[in-house]
């Protein structure tokens, strides 16, 4: 059988594998910790439950626009207005399957075949693959001192005549990392300079600890959305909780839109009009939602600083938003696939390799799901891999001996 060599050259999602193998095991009973994911455990917003179930049981559930039902463009038009303080038009925003198909049909739409795109290390694992998906080249900048926060001089030299764009996600997968204000600004003004898009990965932006703000890209520039480069992408699936909705929208200039309105006919044709109920349920009902579910997950972070304190040669940045922590675990093996793969054989735990996201040696914890899970997780990892903890623990109930350190 010949198959594509575009397609085939496209890496396997490492989350969903190791969540896969996570799945059989928990089959066969094991008692198996899933920190790998990014998906918090609360229920749907009761105002998204009942918006959704109107819509279903009117019994209208047909076609929508590909650039989504005028309602729920109207939602996100008031959305922006009030958390990014910008006025824009209907034409100025479509509505996708998620925001995963919000940033594949941007790429699909800006790029030319060996077109750059500059990510910034540590990157979510898709980035890369969706642009290699269009065709285009990713270019990483990784910062060299140690932090997940690039040097502006890192960014600006690594641009080419070639570099069609930069995206810039901030809050921060896998890290957690906030970047600052005088960063992004320098950035859009780069940007506007240049004529190069800056794509921002807005999908965590509310999720943020400790009083922090991440400062959003229209903040620094006196051009409206129509004559800005400036392309945003947001859904509900973090900030709600609403993972299994697949509801992502892009803000950005109309021509833009339109071609990515092609894209989307052509493709899937359109969301779902349930799916879109649910979305404008979410972000019309209250917003007190929101801010419970961020001091859920802020608690759980501080659950996980206080458990990585005990955790001998394992280095930590505290993450300033996400529900994510990207521990340094070079001390015990520079090789993230190993420990991922040995945590979830020894310890029956699920983490994802930092090589996946341009940062080998780390490994990624999801703090997204219980405080429970959170705490035992951390101990099971602790005992695998800190010879200074305990020989001893109970995994489910099996006494298990530490026989490797």
């Amino acid at each position: 059988m010949k198959l594509s060599k575009l397609a085939s050259g496209i890496a396997e999602s490492p989350t969903f594998a190791l969540n896969e193998e996570a799945r059989l095991l928990r089959e066969r009973g094991e008692p198996v910790i899933n920190l790998g994911i990014g998906e918090p455990k609360n229920k749907t917003p009761i105002a998204a439950v009942l918006s959704s179930g109107a819509k279903l049981t009117s019994g209208e559930v047909k076609y929508t626009p590909p650039d989504g039902l005028p309602s729920m463009k109207k939602a996100v038009i008031r959305y922006t207005e009030e958390s990014y303080n910008r006025l824009v038009a209907p034409e100025n925003v479509t509505i996708t399957n998620g925001a995963k198909q919000s940033l594949f049909n941007i790429f699909y739409s800006i790029l030319n075949p060996q077109d750059e795109v500059l990510v910034i290390a540590p990157y979510w694992v898709s980035y890369c693959e969706m642009i290699k998906m269009c065709m285009g080249v990713p270019v990483i900048v990784t910062p060299e001192d140690g932090t997940f926060i690039p040097r502006f001089e890192d960014i600006e030299r690594a641009v080419s005549s070639s570099t069609r764009a930069i995206i810039v996600n901030s809050p921060n997968n896998p890290s957690g990392a906030i970047y600052p204000p005088e960063l992004i600004a320098k950035i859009v003004d780069f940007c506007e300079r240049k004529g190069l898009y800056l794509i921002c990965d807005d999908i965590y932006h509310k999720l943020t600890f400790d009083r922090n703000v991440a400062a959003p890209a229209y903040s620094f520039t006196k051009l409206d959305v129509e004559n800005s480069h400036i392309i945003v992408v947001n859904g509900v699936a973090k900030l709600y909780g609403m993972t299994g909705f697949r509801i992502g929208w892009v803000v950005g200039p109309r021509d833009l839109i339109r071609v990515m309105t092609n894209v989307m006919a052509q493709t899937t044709s359109c969301v779902s009009p349930i799916a879109q109920a649910a979305a404008e349920g979410a972000l019309n009902g209250l917003q007190s939602v929101v801010e419970a579910l961020r001091l859920q997950i802020q608690n759980n972070r501080d659950v996980l600083l206080q458990e990585m304190k005990t955790f001998n040669g394992a280095r930590l940045i505290p993450p300033s938003g996400t529900f994510y922590a990207l521990p340094d675990l070079r001390a015990f093996n520079g090789n993230s696939v190993e420990v991922s793969r040995f945590l979830l054989k020894k310890a029956l735990v699920v983490t994802v390799p930092g090589k996946e996201f341009g940062m080998e040696g780390h490994i990624r914890l999801s703090f997204a799901g219980s405080v429970k899970d959170v705490t035992e997780g951390l101990a099971r990892i602790k005992w695998a891999l800190d010879p200074t903890s305990p020989n001893e623990i109970y995994i489910g109930d099996k006494k298990m001996i530490r026989d490797w350190l």
